[in-house]
């Protein structure tokens, strides 16, 4: 039986130890900040995008990863003998997975050994589910099965963050039903989730700290009486305040697993500097 590799792209942020431990393949976002092209997470890290953020006067724009980047990647690991199993950022926040699909169409009969699958979602909430295909092709799940156990772990993730301005999303036309919150979030810490693979707005609260607290009770909601729950916080310029949320969600869920993850620029550029957010996987 073939080897079971696993594509997805930079927003997911998986941690580098777990890509390497899994053999991950990572095809980088594209991020254009004035005349210069960086690829996510290689030409550019966050702490020095963050940096440069505060600073800039003019704003990175982002486009997804190419076609021929696509198609490359597959054959690539194909020509290694590998069946491929791509898990991507949702198609209802970028074109990724429509990269994806063409190029895999372009291996004309090697589109066979290539399997696809829209997370329908982003950062680790995505990132859970490469993990958990990657896992399963270790223990000797073939391709459909590694398919079939992201699929069903769609309905398990969640993503719920608390951003400091909602100025990065509106900017980015990222925001869908959080729009409605522009007009009176001067003073409010909006906090937003990813339902249906689309950002929408939760609630609003007075407070950084509050808001952190509402995040972990939303997520803690939605885990009622869940098992074998997986957690990560995600952060953009601000770790200290993620580490502390993972803390505290890690002992209040029991968690079988807890990653720190940064905000990759990308998804930086539309969620804005301070975001902190919670996401998980449960039963698997």
């Amino acid at each position: 039986m073939a080897k079971i590799a696993l594509v997805t792209d930079s927003t997911a942020y998986i941690p580098a130890s777990l890509v390497k431990q899994y053999d991950i393949t990572v095809a980088p976002q594209i991020l254009v900040w004035g005349d210069q092209t960086y690829q996510d997470g290689v030409d550019i890290q966050p702490d020095e995008f963050y940096a440069r953020l505060k600073t800039s006067k003019t704003m990175p724009t982002t486009s997804q990863v190419s076609v021929v980047t696509m198609q490359h990647t597959f054959q690539d690991l194909i020509d290694k003998g590998c069946d491929v199993l791509g898990v991507f950022i949702s198609g209802k926040l970028s074109g990724t997975m429509q990269s994806a699909l063409q190029g895999r169409e372009a291996l004309g009969s090697a589109a066979e050994k290539v399997a696809l699958v829209d997370s329908n979602t982003t950062a680790m909430a995505m990132g859970f589910l490469v993990l958990a295909a990657a896992r399963a092709a270790e223990q000797g799940a073939n391709l459909a099965e590694c398919k079939a156990l992201v699929e069903k772990g769609r309905e398990q993730t969640g993503v719920y963050f608390a951003v400091d301005t909602l100025e990065f999303l509106h900017r980015g036309g990222r925001i869908g039903g959080g729009a409605r919150f522009i007009g009176s979030a001067l003073n409010l810490k909006p906090i937003l989730a990813i339902k249906d693979g689309r950002v929408e707005a939760e609630d609003r609260v007075r407070t950084k700290p509050k808001a952190l607290d509402r995040v972990l009770e939303l997520a803690s909601e939605k885990l009622r009486g869940k098992s074998n729950i997986r957690i990560a916080t995600l952060h953009a310029n601000a770790e200290q305040e993620a580490r502390a949320l993972l803390n505290k969600a890690s002992k209040e869920f029991n968690a079988v697993e807890s990653v720190l993850s940064s905000v990759s620029p990308v998804v930086g550029v539309h969620a804005g500097p301070g975001t902190v957010g919670l996401v998980f996987l449960a039963g698997m």
